[in-house]
């Protein structure tokens, strides 16, 4: 089984989201988590740092990653492992490929002319709004 990672950021002040506009299939244009390959098996919280600061120069020193859910495609024979954290301070982003944007946390992620994952980005952060919810 093929095994990816998305990580959600929020801004410190939890009113913005991280957001990279893809430059290559699939969903090349649209925006998406920033996130990739795992590439260590049994290794997906360090796997998730790795990818973060890859792609946004973001470390751990900067926000704590909370591994929140799983998300099954039998089909694709594809694992994706969903973790997200807010920022402790402001941070400067560094591209890697991708361009980078915050986005406002009540934007409508349904919206697949603009982001990519069939409305998986919209569950996803609804999912966490919840979680973060409840934890008040």
């Amino acid at each position: 089984m093929k095994k990816y990672n998305v990580i959600v950021i929020f801004d410190k002040n939890f009113e913005k989201t991280l957001m990279c506009k893809r430059t290559k299939d699939p969903y090349m244009g649209l925006y998406n988590f920033v996130g990739g390959k795992i590439e260590k098996e049994n290794d997906g919280l360090n796997e998730a740092y790795r990818e973060l600061f890859e792609e946004t120069a973001i470390t751990k020193d900067d926000t704590d990653l909370k591994y929140f859910m799983n998300i099954e495609y039998v089909s694709f024979d594809m694992d994706l492992e969903v973790y997200y954290g807010i920022l402790n301070k402001d941070v400067k982003l560094v591209e890697e490929v991708n361009k980078l944007k915050w986005v406002d946390i009540n934007d409508n992620f349904f919206d697949m002319t603009r982001y990519a994952g069939e409305g998986n980005i919209g569950h996803i952060i609804e999912e966490i709004k919840v979680d973060l919810n409840k934890n008040k």
